[in-house]
């Protein structure tokens, strides 16, 4: 059986990619605050925002329960294949 290597993610990574996200919303959130338009116009630009943000983490988290499925179903297709030589007798004469 072939020993697939996954690649490790380091907290450094993790790290890196909320400290993103936080950056990306909050300058986008100050922005609003600060642009010289009525109530409703910063009301309405910050329910987009709101309205990317939770679909982006849907959209990821559909990509990686997606990209897990796909490894179980690999991982059972590799398990069935190992068990054909194993059962296989070559000597067994079919009646």
């Amino acid at each position: 059986m072939t020993k697939r290597l996954q690649p490790t993610r380091t907290s450094a990574f993790y790290a890196q990619a909320i400290l993103s996200f936080a950056v990306s919303i909050a300058s986008v959130t100050i922005a609003l605050i600060h642009l010289p338009a009525e109530g409703w116009i910063r009301a309405f630009l910050a329910l987009g925002l709101l309205y990317v943000v939770t679909s982006t983490l849907t959209l990821a988290k559909v990509v990686r329960d997606r990209q897990e499925l796909s490894e179980i179903t690999n991982r059972v297709d590799q398990a069935r294949l190992d068990k054909l030589p194993a059962e296989h007798d070559p000597f067994k004469v079919d009646a």
